[in-house]
């Protein structure tokens, strides 16, 4: 037997600390004899500290990475979803401003006879949450516990919630640590967190949006081509099929940004509507989303099939039907008035005309946290009322005078602020932009 080899009766966290600290690599039972004692609080924080900073600095093999995905995975409840006969799909993004697709593409592909487990997150830094957006709509209930998340998607074929205490207990210390200890920007940390939790809802396949821009976490496409290279090739590892498209995000997503906003935007696509680039990127992670889900032969022939369920209403009943079961008001989807509204607009205007050649992505997404939107510290509560409405988008021309956004708000020192942030946003030139970036830059994974 390997001597260095971690068992129940040998393992020493020091000696698993000292090892990622020499760049050794860790065996499966080194990295799962951790990640169960940090879990069951036999090992303090000061430690796992420790072996998270070697990581960051050292990094980690494939293997290791694989090995912390499926110790995180299985420290909790994995659910079975066997007895439902359609195939599990589920899609994650990395995070960006204005990111909505989720609400659209659970109840799309589940309206396409694929069944969705999605099991979301709340707005980190500059990006929005999906929870927080489904939270705007009054009585949404995401803190279902599991049996009522199965009779949810039993009953509608999708159904979203958040992380329950069950699924990935690890991975809930774990990035709370990492919060803490500036440890949270690892590629192989990212991968283990996302991917415990997504397994973890007992999934057949995954579809990746992982995102690239300054609207990003992965500001670089190098950076975000390998962070999805890393999630693809771990699913597999664990008997999953996994695709990921790297998708842009240089500028907000569609033209909404903030809570109960966004969920109008969402109904305008379901309705048919709504801006392009989300309608774009929504039915192209549809197609795939059905393609993997073994009711489209192709990508290709999903996109149109999910075109049709829009068109015919079945992707906005969908919707209803889950709203309802999850006892949110399904009068918003009819009556958008019935969301949260703001006191309060303010029009941001041109300074001049010409065109608009950028946005900062990351700075607008800013803004609509300090309008209330998100939250600046982990304790705060989050207004769904409030947010920005753009009436420009990269490319467009303007005129002086001409409004750029409109600021939804509740409290005039916070729109202020806002305010600023989004004026010294944009970027008006006398020529357009040589190059446009396009949505979708690549997709990595076996079709």
């Amino acid at each position: 037997m390997n001597p260095t080899a971690a068992s129940t009766q040998t393992f020493r966290a020091i000696d698993v600390i000292r090892k990622k600290r020499d760049a050794g690599e860790l065996s499966r039972d080194e990295i799962t004899s951790l990640v169960n004692a940090y879990t069951r609080g036999d090992i303090p924080d000061y430690q796992v500290s420790a072996w998270l900073m070697a990581v960051v600095l050292r990094g980690m093999t494939r293997a290791e990475t694989a090995a912390l995905t499926d110790a995180m995975l299985r420290s909790g409840e994995v659910l079975d979803l066997s007895s439902l006969s359609a195939k599990k799909v589920d899609k994650h993004s990395t995070g960006g401003v204005g990111d909505k697709t989720s609400l659209v593409l659970a109840p799309l592909a589940a309206a396409a006879g694929v069944a969705v487990p999605m099991i979301s997150g709340r707005g980190l830094g500059h990006t929005g949450g999906t929870l927080d957006k489904l939270e705007a709509v009054p009585g949404f209930n995401v803190n279902l516990p599991v049996a009522q998340f199965r009779r949810v998607l039993e009953s509608c074929g999708c159904a979203m919630i958040g992380q329950t205490a069950e699924i990935a207990p690890a991975d809930r210390k774990l990035y709370a640590l990492r919060d803490v200890t500036g440890t949270v920007e690892s590629p192989y940390l990212i991968c283990a967190s996302i991917m415990s939790k997504k397994l973890a809802e007992g999934i057949d396949a995954l579809v990746l949006d992982v995102k690239t821009g300054s609207g990003a976490f992965m500001k670089s496409e190098e950076d975000a081509a390998f962070l999805a290279e890393l999630m693809v090739e771990t699913g597999e590892r664990m008997g999953k099929q996994v695709v990921a498209l790297i998708t842009d995000m240089d500028q907000p997503l569609g033209c909404m940004i903030g809570n109960a906003l966004e969920v109008v935007e969402v109904v305008d696509i379901l309705r048919g509507e709504g801006p392009e680039d989300l309608r774009r990127l929504c039915l192209e992670l549809a197609g795939w989303m059905l393609h993997l889900g073994g009711v489209s032969a192709t990508v290709a022939k999903g996109k149109k099939r999910s075109e049709k369920l829009i068109s015919s209403g079945k992707a906005l009943d969908k919707f209803r039907q889950m709203v309802e079961l999850q006892g949110g008001d399904p009068r918003v989807i009819d009556d958008p008035k019935k969301l949260p509204q703001a006191q309060h607009t303010m029009t941001v205007s041109s300074p001049m005309g010409g065109y608009l050649t950028s946005l900062q992505c990351e700075q607008i997404g800013t803004a609509c946290v300090v309008l209330g939107g998100g939250r600046e510290r982990k304790e705060d509560s989050v207004d769904p009322a409030v947010g920005i409405v753009l009436h420009k988008k990269v490319g467009d021309t303007v005129s002086a005078g001409e409004p750029l956004a409109t600021i939804h708000y509740n409290g005039a020192t916070r729109a202020a602020r806002a305010r600023q942030l989004l004026e010294e946003s944009y970027q008006i030139a006398d020529s357009p932009a040589r190059e446009r970036r396009p949505l979708i830059h690549r997709m990595i994974g076996r079709a």
